[in-house]
């Protein structure tokens, strides 16, 4: 029996775990890997111990060598189930925040971010007369197109679904992993794309709207359960891990996270997405100080991270949950905590359901990434937060506990800790390759350009701060990536779509911003620029994808430094993956990730005279 026949016997409940475990054991016995884990039960306590200081095998500057970079991925993947857990992608939708940096300038000022009912929720105008909430704006609002759905679908999808879809993207996006890098992500078993997907939900508003609304006649209405939520990111991106929803009420969102954790550490997925979403759209149950949001932070092994060259914006020590219990805690690492609860996010955000965890956890890893406590209202709301040292004088990393308790007597926590890179660290200066962008469509391509030349122009011209960390000051970056880094960040980390653009980054910030612009105004790339629309299934002419010889040939070429024939084959539609190309140079992703692709998004609501709305730019 082979390692894959155990674990498929294991997950079908057809084998028990000691005997998984000796059979696995047996199976390996031959090979210099460590055995693959037992499973584990879902309530982790993980041992203090500290983070590995180890980046994993790595592989030096040269020519491309497939097998000694698959030796290195092998090498990372000797996961244990006491694995620190680190946070590589996150995103989120809060009140009064379209983004995170939004919601951490929010954080920092203690922004009211309590309104009236917003007025284009006209279906809540019965109820809407003097009650404040915490409100998302235009949550009507969708991107069909993106995601490759169709209007009249669209609308029958819960909003909800929706929004983390979005959301789940972005994350996924700042991780660097909606591209060929995340074929990589591979479990001991062999599947490839082996993301899980967990998410925390509680409300279904929307098809009580749609069952109040019901007439004879009518067709269908959208489905109640949340199964959407994890399984529509997991079917549009042919992922092997679980996907499961998740309802603790407040605690639903950290619950996602602590599943999450627990799937990592027993081996069932090399990465995850989890979050959580909450959204009031019912009038039955709009009361004052009503909360929302979305948020989804994206989970790998701490040293696979490391190894991969991830960006990490920290690290998850340990996670538990449980009914009416208080989890055991390790010793405090540091004198001075920050603490998250379902109390602390309420003020900030109301009383926001099944997002609360996820909300407190995003909140938490923004106070340690960036070095400062959030620690009450207007007057004090943030505040420098340096680091403690134990008794030899070492500094130890800052540390955030979070900890939700529901009403129904869940509880859910997590402790959130400082990742401290090693000094000496800078953006990559890349290869001179070429940057490139794509899209589902024109518009989109056009729109994700002008967000680019935007978000360098922002950061170019941000002022330093003396006093903040170099490397964790995402909410205000001191300054921006290089070119060249950003440029391969996009090459290896996004998704190959059909409309392409490919320009020149090796003449500094202010020619590409130049030249960004100008596409967004004219749909010309310019001069050294190219650009190619493959809607129509013509990508790919020559047939070169379904040739053995392919990748040979793209290697070569790569080897030869002819980027600008490999360019031009990816936009013509050839499969260039250049995550595997660019695998044996030396790599750590940009600590200021670039922004997310743009959406077109418009009102898609219950009716199809909605569903029919032509699509209008609006981020």
């Amino acid at each position: 029996m082979d390692e894959r026949e155990i674990l498929t016997r294991f997950k079908a409940g057809t084998l028990g775990r000691d005997d998984a475990a000796r059979l696995l054991n047996g199976a390996r016995q031959p090979r210099t890997e460590t055995p693959f884990p037992p499973p584990r039960p879902d309530t982790v306590q993980n041992p203090d111990h500290g983070v590995p200081d180890a980046h994993g095998a790595s592989v030096g500057p040269g020519a491309f060598d497939g097998d000694r970079v698959l030796d290195s991925r092998a090498a990372a993947d000797r996961a244990t189930s006491t694995d620190l857990i680190a946070v590589v992608g996150i995103a989120g939708r809060y009140p009064l925040a379209p983004d995170l940096h939004a919601h951490w300038d929010n954080l920092l000022t203690g922004r009211d971010t309590s309104s009236a009912v917003p007025a284009t929720r006209a279906w809540l105008a019965s109820s809407a007369a003097g009650r404040r909430g915490h409100f998302l704006d235009a949550v009507a609002d969708f991107d069909p197109e993106f995601h490759g759905i169709t209007p009249t679908e669209a609308a029958q999808m819960d909003p909800q679904e929706r929004l983390f879809l979005e959301v789940a993207w972005d994350a996924l996006e700042d991780a660097g992993y909606t591209g060929s890098r995340l074929d990589d992500l591979t479990t001991a078993s062999g599947a490839s794309r082996a993301l899980g997907v967990f998410v925390g939900a509680a409300s279904h508003d929307y098809a009580l709207l749609a069952a109040g609304a019901w007439t004879p006649g009518a067709g269908a209405i959208p489905a109640a359960g949340h199964w959407g939520l994890p399984g529509r990111l997991a079917a549009s991106l042919e992922l092997t891990g679980p996907a499961q929803a998740v309802d603790t009420a407040e605690c639903s969102g950290l619950t996602a996270v602590h599943l999450a954790v627990g799937a990592l550490r027993r081996g069932e997925c090399a990465a995850a997405v989890a979050g959580g979403v909450e959204l009031v759209l019912h009038p039955a149950r709009l009361a004052d100080g009503a909360g929302e949001g979305v948020g989804a932070v994206v989970l790998k092994p701490l040293h696979r991270a490391l190894a991969d060259g991830d960006r990490v914006h920290a690290v998850v020590r340990d996670t538990a949950g449980g009914h009416r219990t208080r989890p055991r805690r390790p010793e405090p690492r540091a004198a001075e905590e920050a603490h998250e609860s379902r109390e602390t996010t309420a003020r900030r955000i109301g009383s926001a359901g099944a997002v609360t965890g996820i909300a407190a956890l995003t909140d938490a890893v923004l106070q340690v990434r960036n070095g400062v406590r959030i620690t009450g209202g207007p007057e004090s709301a943030g505040v420098p937060w340096p680091r403690t040292r134990d008794e030899a004088g070492r500094e130890l990393p800052r540390t955030a506990t979070v900890e939700i308790a529901a009403e129904s007597g869940g509880t859910a926590w997590a402790v959130i800790e400082e990742y401290t890179a090693e000094p000496g660290g800078t953006d990559p200066g890349g290869d001179g390759g070429p940057l490139l962008l794509s899209a589902p469509t024109p518009a989109h391509l056009a729109a994700t350009a002008r967000r680019l030349a935007d978000w360098l122009t922002a950061t170019a011209d941000a002022p330093a701060d003396a006093d903040a960390d170099a490397d964790t000051n995402a909410g205000h970056p001191a300054s921006g990536p290089a070119p060249a880094g950003l440029a391969r960040a996009l090459r290896v980390g996004r998704a190959a779509l059909p409309c392409r653009i490919a320009l020149p980054a090796s003449r500094g910030v202010t020619e590409l911003v130049a030249r960004l612009r100008h596409f967004a105004d004219t749909g010309e790339a310019g001069p050294e620029g190219a650009t190619a629309d493959l809607r129509d299934g013509r990508g790919d002419p020559l047939g070169l994808d379904g040739l053995p010889e392919t990748r040979d040939y793209l290697i070569a070429l790569w080897r030869a430094g002819h980027t600008e024939t490999l360019t031009r084959l990816w936009l013509n539609g050839v499969g260039v993956d250049w995550a595997a190309l660019e695998a044996a140079s030396p790599w750590a992703a940009p600590s200021q990730p670039p922004p997310p692709s743009a959406r077109l998004r418009r009102p898609l609501w219950l009716g199809a005279d909605r569903a029919r709305e032509e699509p209008e730019p609006n981020g």
